[in-house]
């Protein structure tokens, strides 16, 4: 058995949007399925690719990989048990030799999680098998989840659609949210998803849409309504808020213009929005400007579709 460290990073893909990681990262050293590998290669002469600046279509990227070369299930099942506890599996070759792999390994979480709740601390590794005596993995991933992947408990009865569950998603991985006195904005509110979530949190909220709220919704406690293309509406026009939130289905750079104006303001704390892709496109400028905003960091989440989410919080 032997264990050797690479230079590098693997990115494992957002679903469904390996072509647009691969616009970020043109040059690799090996693919496997969604899985894009920058690494140093034993015994191979070529150069290691130079890592990539910025990278968000990810679901996953292995911070430290390393290759095992191993005898036996039982003996590379050893190797990272004696590593750490938690491994996820990523079958790409050898599929079944892979799971055995994990089925001799501790068994991780896999039960939908209860909203609101705090990241995981234990580390989460992730390994695939390249043939059937060397095996890929990486101890230190950017995702406390399998793989990326995670669920939570719907609520079927309360929210009219299901994207409160991205801004669940992005709640937890911001590890703040509104709290009751606290104002928000909910820009593109029908029908009214991610307002049902913040006013369910006990938060005021400014719900700005030119087509009508869910009626639930809108007859929830602390909801306003406000019937009006919210991009054209300026920051004065509707005052001081703790935070901003925009799901609006709309070109990057116009919400890139109107977050802007919040921002030379100065009356909002906190931002979360998303940055939704028109058409089978990505725009790379636009995704920048947001990324380049000063302690603000931009994701694709496990719940996010072809759209990316921008994050600011006071004091980052």
């Amino acid at each position: 058995m032997n264990i050797q460290y690479l230079r590098g990073k693997s990115f494992h893909a957002a679903r469904g949007f390996l072509h647009h990681l691969l616009e970020e990262i043109p040059d690799f050293t090996r693919i496997d399925n969604e899985l894009i590998s920058c690494i140093s290669i034993p015994g191979k002469e070529t150069a290691m690719p130079v890592l990539p600046e910025s990278v968000y279509w990810t679901r996953n990227v292995w911070e430290a990989p390393f290759l095992l070369e191993f005898d036996s299930i039982s003996e590379a099942a050893r190797a990272l048990k004696a590593i750490q506890r938690n491994w996820a599996p990523y079958p790409v070759h050898y599929s079944r030799r892979t799971m055995l792999i994990a089925d001799a390994l501790p068994p991780l979480p896999a039960k939908p999680k209860q909203f609101p709740f705090t990241l995981p601390e234990a580390p989460m590794g992730a390994f695939t098998l390249l043939d059937e005596h060397q095996l890929l993995g990486s101890a230190r991933c950017s995702s406390p989840f399998p793989n990326g992947e995670f669920s939570f408990i719907e609520d079927k009865e309360g929210p009219p659609s299901r994207a409160y569950q991205k801004l669940w998603e992005a709640l937890v991985l911001a590890g703040r949210m509104p709290t009751p006195g606290e104002r928000c904005i909910d820009a593109g509110a029908c029908p009214g998803g991610w307002t049902w979530a913040l006013a369910s949190l006990g938060a005021s909220v400014t719900a700005i849409d030119r087509a009508p709220l869910d009626e639930k919704v809108a007859a929830m406690e602390h909801v306003t309504f406000l019937k009006h293309d919210a991009f054209t509406l300026k920051p004065s026009d509707l005052g001081p808020a703790d935070w901003v939130f925009s799901d609006v289905i709309c070109y990057p750079e116009a919400l890139y213009r109107w977050i802007s104006q919040w921002l030379e303001s100065g009356l909002a704390k906190n931002f979360i929005c998303t940055i939704k892709m028109q058409g089978p496109s990505y725009d790379r400028t636009t995704t920048r400007l947001f990324a380049a905003i000063s302690g603000s960091r931009v994701v694709h989440l496990w719940h996010n579709k072809h759209e990316l989410t921008w994050m600011l919080l006071s004091g980052a």
